[in-house]
């Protein structure tokens, strides 16, 4: 079995788009901010045309066999003042259709971006984890991240 990632294009959009309202009723389940806060821009294909005309901003498909089960949005960030310049590839989407998560989509898509990241000078990585999403959590774990930061949030509108 052939499992790829490879970079997103604007023949892509309809498929991104598909992938990403699946990643969006996951996420919403675990946190109804996540579409306010975490996601991307509505209308959702406008923002993803955006990333994949942004230099800084890594857009990547998971296929097995050619078929797209998966896709990756990444995007190399600056850091501090203090850090001389220095950036952070911060993976900030990462969805893989459920029928998939067991043959390494995601860490081929995950790997990948990384390797485009250090080739480009970057060491430093992120992943935007919901809490609870102990599955995301773990996969990233396994690939040698750990929490760093957690942001709390309140909403005074629902008391």
């Amino acid at each position: 079995m052939r499992i790829e990632a490879r970079a997103a294009t604007e023949a892509d959009i309809d498929t991104l788009l598909g992938l990403y309202r699946a990643l969006e009723e996951e996420m919403i389940a675990l946190h109804p901010m996540w579409p306010l806060a975490d996601g991307l821009d509505e209308p959702i294909n406008d923002s993803l045309a955006r990333a994949l005309k942004d230099s800084d901003t890594h857009v990547l498909i998971g296929e097995i066999e050619d078929v797209p089960f998966g896709f990756l949005l990444a995007r190399f960030e600056g850091m501090l003042a203090q850090t001389n310049n220095e950036r952070i590839c911060a993976i900030r989407l990462i969805y893989v259709d459920h029928e998939a998560r067991e043959v390494s989509v995601g860490e081929v898509m995950r790997n990948k971006v990384m390797e485009i990241a250090t080739s480009a000078g970057i060491t430093k990585f992120d992943a935007h984890v919901l809490p609870g999403h102990r599955l995301a959590k773990n996969f990233f774990e396994a690939g040698g991240f750990s929490a760093r930061s957690i942001i709390m949030h309140h909403d005074a509108e629902r008391e």
